[in-house]
C-alpha cells in the first residue's frame, strides 16, 4: 500500500504549529481536495475549483471532559499552513459517500449547528479509498468512545469498512520530545483509536456472517448446480407464501375491506377536490376582474388628478393676473392703499375640498400645486409691498436730520435744532402694522388651504401684529376653511414635523423678495434721521415678540433680518460718529472744553426720547463706545502739552458731568461713566493743585519732604544735627518762604486763575487749593514741634485766618 499523509510526521508538526496556543493534540491530518461537485452530462465526475486543504482531527483534554474537533486548514501564500475552519464533532450528524463519484474517494460531512442548511456542504475528496476509510473511521471511532454515539452513515456498508479495519492495520511510527532526546515509538492502528473491527461489529455477529457465507461457497464452482438450487429454493418461498396466504383469508378479507374503504374515501375526496377545484376557478376569475378594474380606476385616478392638478394651476395664476392688471388695486400718487385678499381667498375656498381629495388619492401631486401657488400669490405680494413702501415714502414729509454730530467742525447749533422726524418712524411702523399681519394670515390661510397638517399658526386670539389687537381682517380666524380633514388619524407628531419643515420651505417660496420692500423703507428712513434706527428697532422687536416660534417662520425670520438691518445702520452712524470724535486729535493745540462733550449731552438726550421697548440695549452699547472713544481721545490730546494736560483735563472732565448730571440720573449706563468722569476730575484737580502750591512754597515742603525721608532711619532727636536741617536752616528757610506770605497765597491764586479757561469752576478750585495747602502746612507744623520744640513758627490757625481774609 502507498504511503498514507496521514503517516507524514512533517505534516503533523506543520498542523500543530499551525493551531499552537490552543492546548489541543492533533490526532490524526491527511491531505484532501475541496470542492463542490455535480455530474455533467457526459457521466463524469468534475470537480469545480477544487482547492488543496489539510483535515486534522484534533482533541482537547479538560479535567475528565474530551472535546473533539474537526480543523480545516489551507495553504497561506508561503506555503504556510493556517487555520480555516473549525467543527466541533459533537454537531456531526452525518457522513455520506458520494455515489455519483465511480472512484468513491469523495464525501461529505454534515453538521446540525450550521447556519444555512440550504447551502450544500463541501466535499472532500481523498487519493484513494484507503485514504478515505482511514479518516472515516478514525472520526467514527472518537465520536464512539467520547460521544457515545455514531452518526448517520450514507453510501457505504459498515461491514466493508470493519473488514478493511481487519486487513488494514499497519503500524505508524511517532515521535515525541521527551527531555532526554527524540524516542520513535511503534504503535499500532489500535493504539491510535481506530479498532473500528471491535467497535461497528461483535465477534459474534462476525463469526455468524462467516458460517452463512461458508454455506453458499460449496455450490459455487458447480453454476448449473447452484442455479438449480437457487431455483428450487425459490419455489420453495413461493409455495411456501402462497400457502400462509390462505391460511390468512379472514385477515386478507379485513385488508380487502379496509382497501374497500380508503377507495370510496378517495372517490369522496377527489369529488369534493372537483368541487373546490371549480371554485377555485372562479375564485381566480373574480381576481384577475378585481386587477382588471383596479387598473382602470388607477388609470381613471392619475387621469383625474392630473387634469384637476393642471385646472388648480391655470386657476390660481388667472387669479393672480386678473388683480395684477387691475392697478386701482394698488397703491398710487396720493392714495395708500391697504391690500384685501378677502375676495381672493373665498375663490381659493372653493376649490379645498378638491385639494383634500386630490391629497387622499396622490399625495405627491400637492407639492407642484403647492409651487404653482406661492409663485403666482408671490408676484401679486411683491407688488402690493413695493408700491405701498414707495408711495409711504413719497407721502412722508420730513426734514433731513444731520448725520454729523459730534464733529469738531460743526457749529454747536446744529444739532441742537434738530427737525421733528417722528413721521419716519411712524411710516415704518404703518408698513408693518399693515403688512405683518397679512403676511401672517397668508402663511395660515396657505397652511390649511394647502393640506399641510400642522398647528394653526395664529390661534385665536393671538399675537400676531405685535401690539395683541387681533388679526389683520375678520376672515382670518376662519383657518379650517370650513371643511374637516378626511383622515383626521393622519396627525402623527413625525408626520407634523416633516410637514413643519416642509411647509417653511414652501412659505419661502410664497414670500421670499418682499423683505427688499421692508429694506427699502429702512434705508430710507436712515438718511432722514439716523437715530430713528431707535425707534424702529424697538417697533420690530415688539412684532418679534408676538410671533410664536414655530409658526409662520419666514415672518419671524423676516423681522429677525430687519432687526438686524437696522442695527447694522445704527452701527454704521455709531462708528462714524466715533470716527468724528477721534478726529479731534488732528488739532495740534486743544484749550478748554472740547466741542463734541456738550454736543454728546444733546446727542444722548435725543436718542433717550426715541427709546422704545427693547431698544434700551441697543442704546446703552452706543453710549458706551461714544464715552470710550471720547475718554481715549481726551487723555490722548492732554499728553500733546503736558504743561497745560491736568487743566485741560479738569475743565472736561467738569463739563461731562455737568451736561449729563440729570441724564446720570436715569440712566444707569450713563451713571456709571458720570462717576469715572468724577474719579477722573478729582485726581486731575490733585495734580494741579499740588503743583501750584509747590511752585509758590517749594523750599517749606522740601525742607518737610527731607525731615521725613531721616524719620525712616535715624531718632527724631538727631535730625538737627544734620547737614542743611539745623535750627539755623530751619529759620532761614522760614524767613524766605514765610515772610510775605499774603503775596505768595496771592500769586498761587492768579497762576490758578491764569490758564483757566471754565470761570465757573475757580472758586471751587481755589477752595480745594487753600485746603490742600492748610493739610500741608499742619503736616509741616507737626514735624517741627516734634523736630524742634523750641522753635516758633506761624500756626496752622494763623495761616486758616489768613486764607479766609484772601
Amino acid at each position: 500500500m502507498a504511503k498514507s499523509s496521514a503517516d507524514d510526521e512533517e505534516l503533523r508538526r506543520a498542523c500543530e504549529a499551525a493551531i499552537e496556543g490552543t492546548k489541543q493534540k492533533v490526532v490524526m491530518s491527511i491531505r484532501v481536495a475541496k470542492s463542490h461537485g455535480i455530474w455533467g452530462k457526459s457521466g463524469k465526475f468534475g470537480r469545480h475549483m477544487a482547492k488543496p486543504r489539510v483535515l486534522a482531527l484534533s482533541m482537547k483534554s479538560k479535567g475528565q471532559r474530551t472535546k473533539a474537533f474537526l480543523r480545516v486548514l489551507k495553504y497561506s501564500t508561503g506555503g504556510v499552513l493556517e487555520p480555516a475552519k473549525l467543527y466541533k464533532l459533537k454537531h456531526l450528524s452525518k457522513v455520506e459517500v458520494i455515489t455519483n463519484d465511480p472512484s468513491g474517494c469523495t464525501f461529505t460531512l454534515g453538521f446540525d449547528n450550521l447556519r444555512s442548511q440550504s447551502v450544500a456542504p463541501p466535499q472532500w475528496t481523498m487519493r484513494n479509498i484507503d485514504d478515505r476509510n482511514r479518516l472515516l473511521l478514525c472520526i467514527l471511532n472518537i465520536c464512539k468512545d467520547i460521544l457515545g454515539r455514531l452518526p448517520k452513515v450514507v453510501g457505504i456498508d459498515v461491514v466493508e469498512m470493519a473488514l478493511w479495519a481487519k486487513e488494514n492495520t499497519p503500524s505508524v511510527t511517532t515521535q515525541r520530545n521527551q527531555q532526554d532526546g527524540l524516542v520513535a515509538t511503534r504503535v499500532t492502528e489500535s493504539d491510535l483509536k481506530v479498532t473500528v473491527e471491535k467497535e461497528l461489529v461483535s465477534q459474534a455477529e462476525e463469526e455468524d456472517m462467516e458460517a452463512l457465507l461458508g454455506t453458499y461457497v460449496m455450490g459455487i464452482g458447480e453454476a448449473e448446480a447452484f442455479s438449480e438450487r437457487l431455483k428450487r429454493e425459490l419455489l420453495a418461498l413461493e409455495a411456501a407464501n402462497v400457502h400462509a396466504i390462505l391460511e390468512s383469508e379472514p385477515l386478507v378479507d379485513e385488508v380487502l375491506q379496509g382497501l374497500e374503504a380508503a377507495t370510496n374515501y378517495v372517490d369522496d375526496m377527489d369529488e369534493w377536490l372537483g368541487i373546490f377545484n371549480v371554485k377555485l376557478r372562479h375564485m381566480r376569475e373574480d381576481i384577475e376582474s378585481v386587477k382588471e378594474k383596479r387598473a382602470e380606476l388607477e388609470k381613471l385616478k392619475a387621469t383625474f388628478v392630473r387634469r384637476a392638478s393642471e385646472f388648480l394651476r391655470n386657476y390660481f395664476a388667472s387669479l393672480v393676473d386678473f388683480m395684477i392688471s387691475d392697478k386701482s388695486y394698488f397703491s398710487q400718487r396720493g392714495q395708500l392703499k391697504r391690500p384685501d385678499h378677502a375676495d381672493l381667498r373665498y375663490k381659493c375656498r372653493t376649490y379645498a375640498r378638491l385639494l383634500q381629495h386630490l391629497k387622499s388619492l396622490d399625495k405627491s401631486c400637492l407639492g407642484p400645486l403647492r409651487k404653482a401657488y406661492c409663485s403666482s400669490l408671490n408676484l401679486l405680494l411683491r407688488r402690493e409691498a413695493r408700491e405701498f413702501a414707495n408711495e409711504l415714502r413719497a407721502s412722508t414729509k420730513a426734514s433731513r436730520n444731520p448725520t454729523v454730530w459730534l464733529e469738531a467742525s460743526t457749529g454747536g447749533s446744529q444739532s441742537g435744532n434738530s427737525a421733528d422726524t417722528s413721521a419716519v418712524s411712524d411710516a415704518y411702523a404703518k408698513m408693518l402694522t399693515i403688512f405683518i399681519p397679512l403676511l401672517v394670515d397668508e402663511s395660515s390661510f396657505f397652511a390649511h388651504f394647502m393640506c399641510f397638517e400642522v398647528p394653526a399658526l395664529v390661534p385665536p386670539g393671538g399675537v400676531a401684529n405685535g401690539n395683541k389687537s387681533g388679526s389683520y381682517d375678520d376672515d382670518t380666524n376662519d383657518d379650517d376653511l370650513g371643511i374637516m380633514d378626511i383622515d383626521d388619524n393622519d396627525s402623527k407628531a413625525g408626520k407634523t414635523s416633516a410637514d413643519l419643515q416642509s411647509l417653511n420651505e414652501s412659505l419661502q417660496d410664497l414670500l421670499d423678495g418682499i423683505q427688499e420692500d421692508f429694506y427699502a423703507v429702512v434705508d430710507w428712513a436712515y438718511k432722514i434721521d439716523p437715530l430713528r434706527c431707535i425707534s424702529m428697532h424697538g417697533i420690530t422687536e415688539r412684532y418679534l415678540s408676538g410671533q410664536k416660534a414655530d409658526a409662520a417662520g419666514f415672518v419671524r425670520l423676516l423681522l429677525g433680518d430687519l432687526e438686524s438691518r437696522i442695527s447694522m445702520q445704527f452701527s454704521r452712524f455709531v462708528d462714524e460718529a466715533c470716527h468724528q470724535i477721534e478726529r479731534n486729535e488732528r488739532n495740534v493745540r486743544q484749550m478748554g472744553v472740547l466741542s463734541y462733550i456738550p454736543r454728546f449731552a444733546t446727542l444722548a438726550t435725543r436718542m433717550e426720547q426715541y427709546i422704545q421697548g427693547q431698544s434700551r440695549d441697543l442704546v446703552d452699547q452706543a453710549y458706551t463706545k461714544f464715552v470710550s472713544i471720547m475718554f481715549v481721545t481726551l487723555e490722548k490730546l492732554a499728553q500733546t502739552d503736558l504743561k497745560y494736560a491736568d487743566i485741560f483735563l479738569l475743565e472736561n472732565y467738569a463739563a461731562f458731568q455737568n451736561s449729563l448730571y440729570d441724564l446720570a440720573n436715569v440712566v444707569p449706563t450713563l451713571a456709571k461713566f458720570y462717576h469715572q468722569a468724577s474719579e477722573a476730575y478729582e485726581q486731575a484737580c490733585t495734580r494741579h493743585i499740588s503743583m501750584i502750591i509747590y511752585y509758590q512754597f517749594e523750599r517749606l515742603f522740601q525742607f518737610a519732604r527731607k525731615i521725613e525721608d531721616l524719620m525712616f532711619t535715624i531718632s527724631p532727636e538727631e535730625i538737627p544735627f544734620q547737614l542743611g536741617l539745623s535750627k539755623m536752616d530751619l529759620r532761614k528757610m522760614l524767613k524766605s518762604s514765610l515772610s510775605g506770605v499774603d503775596k505768595s497765597i496771592a500769586a498761587m491764586y492768579k497762576k490758578l486763575q491764569k490758564n483757566l479757561t471754565s470761570e465757573e469752576l475757580l472758586p471751587s478750585l481755589w477752595d480745594k487749593c487753600k485746603k490742600e495747602f492748610l493739610d500741608k502746612y499742619d503736616s509741616f507744623a507737626q514735624l517741627v514741634a516734634k523736630i524742634y520744640p523750641t522753635e516758633t513758627i506761624p500756626s496752622v490757625t494763623e495761616m486758616r485766618e489768613l486764607l479766609a481774609s484772601m
